[in-house]
């Protein structure tokens, strides 16, 4: 097996998780491909000495980050997210900004993606980071094209992850990139996590990602909805429903959730048919029709549009085997 060196960045307020979780399924695809060695781990803060994370655990590094490329670039380099991204040491992002560019493979999660666009290292590419930072770094950092939905995004060498544990996904998708298949399912198994969650799969399934109604009847509405993708769900079907000509229901609904009813259905059928052809063993006319699409083709249409594949090919990738 090739080895590839893992280098993690470690600072104060770091996110613990942002580190364990990709650490832990590098280390496992090692031993799961038969060489335990496979991908060195190495941890390195600016001096050398502990750093204290976000929720107060104190993390003892290998080394410091001058010392940890003393021999050459890591394959990975990961830099984690964290409360620390929010005023960065300019020292740390100097670093980055020199050696960075080095490493066969950049990778961030969580708000790391900050500190790898406040070095520049984000300027004309597509990244992603932490649904609550999105805006932030947009509006900071004008040359890079965010992109707030996916789990995580992959741009060339370089691989940005939505919070916390969209870290594993990423983590995941490069051994599986490494190694193969049944070696990244080997780790997920082990860490009992699905390896299915496609890197365009929302950060909010369409509940969350829509907001909460503030009336009563439109909030009713919307969890109907989800419980019911199969039915008559236009816009005069749910204004009936709401009690509402079509019209105000439509500004109404709009104004309290931040999206359109015809979004909100859309969201919501397509996540009920990613669910069942992940989990269920459901043929794709039944699902097509369990979800209100009708037809196969208007639930591929559906599928394509929004992930860029087919609902066969999906199931093929994704569908958790039956234990």
């Amino acid at each position: 097996m090739t080895q590839r060196p893992v280098l993690v960045v470690l600072f104060d307020g770091v996110q613990s998780l942002d580190v364990t979780g990709p650490v832990e399924v590098f280390a496992g695809a090692g031993r799961a491909a038969g060489d335990p060695a496979g991908y060195p781990i190495r941890t390195a803060s600016l001096d050398g000495g502990p750093v204290r994370a976000s929720s107060g655990l104190r993390l003892l590094p290998d080394t410091a980050l001058v010392d940890a490329v003393a021999d050459g670039p890591p394959h990975t380099l990961l830099v984690p997210g964290g409360e620390g991204t929010r005023a960065p040491d300019p020292a740390l992002v100097d670093w980055l900004r020199v050696h960075a560019p080095r490493a066969e493979r950049l990778v961030s999660v969580c708000t790391g993606a900050l500190l790898l666009a406040e070095a520049g290292l984000l300027d004309g590419h597509r990244a992603t980071t932490h649904w609550v930072a999105c805006d932030h770094l947009a509006r900071c950092y004008p040359e890079v094209d965010v992109d707030p939905d996916p789990i995580f995004v992959r741009d060339g060498r370089l691989s940005t992850s939505a919070g916390v544990t969209a870290g594993i996904d990423l983590a995941l998708a490069l051994v599986e990139e490494d190694l193969g298949r049944d070696a990244a399912l080997t780790v997920a198994r082990h860490l009992v996590v699905f390896l299915r969650r496609p890197g365009n799969q929302a950060q909010f399934s369409a509940q969350l990602a829509a907001q909460t109604a503030r009336r009563e009847p439109l909030r009713d509405l919307q969890q109907w909805i989800a419980e019911h993708p199969e039915a008559d769900l236009s816009v005069e079907a749910l204004a009936a429903c709401a009690r509402l000509s079509p019209r105000h229901f439509a500004r109404a609904f709009q104004a309290e959730t931040g999206t359109t009813p015809g979004r909100y259905v859309d969201r919501v059928r397509l996540e009920h048919a990613r669910r069942l052809l992940e989990e269920s063993v459901q043929g794709v006319q039944e699902v097509a029709r369990a979800c209100g699409y009708g037809t196969p083709e208007a639930m591929r249409r559906a599928f394509v549009k929004a992930l860029g594949t087919a609902p066969a090919d999906y199931r093929r990738r994704f569908h958790a085997p039956v234990s």
